[in-house]
């Protein structure tokens, strides 16, 4: 049988207004008196009943987040930011995985609502104003990341064109003269929101454009990028630089060029984007944007946790935070 406060109330011999500001530290009681029942509370396995709190507060204490997958290295360092972030605010994360399918994401988030989470995090593959009609229909608290939807929702990021235009830039300005762009996602344009991903590029090409590139870089769409790597010949003297839109890719590139026997970056150089933590372990230090997840992680959950206890979101509308060139040893 669950024991109650009432129980622990009677047990300790005080009031059960005395066993809730013990347990919920609140002030109002003696040391001696709140370190008696807290140990009560051990000796008889008591647990808070979640479903009553929830019921007084208004609130079940829940948060729900919306991914893509955990493949991505940066996704992972996300998750850990947001979970650390809402626990210590005081709230349980759900966690919901799409695939990066339209339709399981609808399934997700109606699972995040039917388990009445307080609020979502949302990195999302769809868009349009259909969809956005849909999320107004749960009348949850909703913050968007990465991909933004528009101006009606609140949106933590960077500016992801300006990021890639400061890359092509940097690389530029180093002398390449030739360039691959690596980004696997372009094949859903037109198909699913992949706004990162077409910012980015748009980004690139923009920088080119900025300085003087005339010859179009080589883009590469598709998931079998080593394979097209392998029709290509790369000349020392043509300075060529590989950029690839996030840095699993451009690993996996380091690897394939590694196994070919091309220098990097004396022969090919090489660029990422996201700044994952494992690339402390490889060599040569891969040059690339610094995407802050973690920052983005802390952000999105403080500002969505004061709209479910204030009534407002903490950001402006699209709120962008720094992000930074590392330099590295590969360009």
């Amino acid at each position: 049988m669950r024991v109650t406060i009432k129980d622990l109330a009677k047990y300790c011999g005080v009031s059960p207004g005395t066993v809730d500001r013990a347990l919920n530290n609140r002030p109002g009681i003696k040391v001696k008196t709140k370190k008696n029942i807290l140990e009560a509370a051990r000796l008889l396995n008591y647990r808070p009943d979640l479903t009553a709190r929830s019921l007084v507060k208004g609130r079940t204490m829940t948060l729900g987040i919306v991914l893509f997958d955990l493949y991505n290295r940066s996704f992972a360092q996300l998750l850990n930011a947001v979970e650390l972030k809402a626990r210590e605010l005081g709230y349980h994360l759900y966690i919901a995985l799409t695939d990066k399918d339209s339709e399981n994401e609808k399934e997700c988030l109606e699972y995040l609502v039917n388990h009445k989470v307080d609020g979502i995090i949302l990195f999302t593959v769809n868009q349009g104003k259909e969809f956005e009609e849909y999320l107004h229909s749960f009348s949850t608290p909703i913050i968007t990341i990465f991909n933004f939807l528009s101006d009606h929702w609140e949106y933590v990021g960077i500016q992801e064109r300006k990021s890639m235009r400061d890359a092509a830039d940097f690389i530029i300005k180093r002398g390449y003269k030739k360039f691959i762009y690596i980004c696997p996602p372009l094949k859903y344009l037109g198909k699913s929101n992949i706004y990162t991903q077409e910012e980015r590029l748009k980004g690139f090409l923009e920088g080119l454009s900025m300085n003087g590139i005339v010859e179009p870089p080589l883009i590469i769409n598709h998931n079998n990028y080593l394979e097209q790597l392998k029709e290509l010949v790369f000349n020392k003297a043509e300075k060529t630089a590989i950029v690839c839109s996030c840095d699993l890719y451009a690993l996996e590139v380091m690897n394939y060029l590694k196994d070919k026997g091309l220098k990097v970056p004396e022969e090919v150089g090489l660029m990422g984007y996201d700044n994952i933590d494992v690339l402390k372990y490889v060599n040569p230090k891969l040059t690339t944007v610094e995407y802050p997840v973690e920052s983005i992680g802390f952000k999105a959950v403080e500002s969505l946790v004061h709209k479910i206890e204030h009534g407002h979101f903490l950001t402006e509308k699209s709120k962008t935070l720094d992000y930074k060139i590392v330099v590295g040893e590969s360009i």
